[in-house]
């Protein structure tokens, strides 16, 4: 009896062991550098359509790595959950050309800098809503009803920056990077960032949002999530996401003396935004991250960013130092990013910007700067050790 018991035991548990996923971790090249005619690709964003479909898009800089110069925005579509992928197509900016670079004194007009893409998935109406900026001065919304094989004509989207101006008088204004997020409600929400020295310089900077409750046809702007004062210095480009209570969530860059994210919350993505944080295990290189919510259970969260710090020689943190842009790693956190217990390295080598996004299987994608190439990374939560 006993060892009819046992065998039954070991029968279910081996199933059980069976039903569960292998750790998964694989990777393919979006956008290698000298590819397509194109020197450098940068500044990575990548949702995941109703219909299961991937949109990578990023800066495709013409000539060089630099932030200013000929750039353009290219995407790449995959319809197997980011294992093979479509070929490039140049998708902004697709009007008449503004022409302009502050950092050249001669032959900067004829260059056109297309920045910070970023595509925003409204679930409402299956469309995606995609804004971005020209010569880091003006900015655009254009839209995709077939899952990104074609976009609407860009509108200008400038004036609802505008409002910004009662805290700071900007001269530079940026969206994103990476990607945007609808609510509950229906709203959509768009981190961004100005900068209000000379024009073209991307600091001072402050962080907030702008948002739109049609569906992506007129846009506002939010309060200002993150001031330039006191401890925080120059917050820029911001990530987004959604808590388990509906609340939004907002992790910004820095250039601030505690090398560490700063953090604030909002009912509604717009207005109310808490007293910025730093948060001690959010490691701060001065580089973008990405967070994501993942489906799996209330409460996950997923974190991308370069694990690094800089250091002196003794190793001790150097305070407002840029730190390497080199081992990308995965923090998860299970209470809605208050602690995040788990901390895996994606890549040990050269990484820097990276998004990511859950595919309708659970499934992750991070895609990344890995050197001078952006690639996909996949990966499932077996791989983090946080399986069921």
């Amino acid at each position: 009896m006993i060892a009819r018991l046992l065998r039954s035991f070991l029968a279910f548990a081996a199933a059980g062991a069976a039903l569960r996923a292998a750790p998964l971790l694989e990777s393919t090249a979006v956008f290698p550098a000298n590819s397509n005619g194109i020197a450098r690709h940068r500044i990575p964003g990548v949702v995941v359509t109703p219909k299961g479909t991937v949109l990578a898009y990023c800066e495709a800089r013409r000539n060089n790595s630099s932030d200013w110069g000929e750039i353009e925005i290219h995407l790449r579509r995959s319809t197997d959950g980011g294992k093979t992928w479509d070929a490039p197509r140049h998708i902004a900016h697709r009007a008449a050309r503004l022409e302009g670079n502050p950092r050249k004194k001669s032959g900067g007009e004829r260059e056109q800098t297309v920045n910070n893409p970023v595509a925003i998935v409204d679930r409402t109406t299956g469309a995606i809503e995609f804004v971005y900026c020209v010569n880091y001065a003006r900015a655009f919304s254009m839209r995709s009803t077939d899952d990104g094989l074609t976009w609407s004509a860009p509108v200008e989207i400038t004036a609802s920056f505008e409002p910004l101006r009662r805290h700071y008088d900007w001269k530079v204004i940026a969206t994103g990077p990476g990607h945007g997020l609808q609510l509950k409600s229906g709203r959509l929400v768009v981190p961004i960032w100005l900068a209000y020295g000379k024009t073209g310089d991307h600091k001072p900077s402050a962080s907030g949002t702008i948002y739109s409750d049609d569906h992506g046809q007129t846009w506002r702007a939010g309060d200002i999530a993150f001031p330039n004062a006191g401890d925080f210095g120059d917050p820029n480009e911001t990530m987004i996401t959604t808590l388990a209570d509906g609340r939004v969530l907002l992790v910004a860059r820095s250039v601030s003396k505690a090398n560490r994210k700063l953090l604030s919350t909002s009912a509604d993505g717009a207005t109310g935004w808490s007293t910025p944080k730093f948060h001690d295990q959010l490691w701060e290189p001065i580089c973008m991250a990405s967070i994501v919510a993942h489906p799996a259970q209330p409460g996950l969260q997923l974190f991308s960013n370069p694990h690094t710090l800089a250091r002196d020689a003794s190793g001790g943190e150097m305070p407002a130092k840029s730190g390497k842009r080199e081992n990308l790693s995965i923090k998860l956190s299970r209470d809605d990013g208050r602690t995040w217990p788990v901390n895996k390295t994606l890549d040990a080598g050269p990484s820097a910007y990276s998004d990511l996004a859950v595919l309708p299987d659970g499934t992750v994608l991070c895609l990344y700067e890995k050197g001078s190439d952006i690639v996909a990374a996949r990966f499932n939560l077996e791989w983090l050790g946080a399986g069921p």
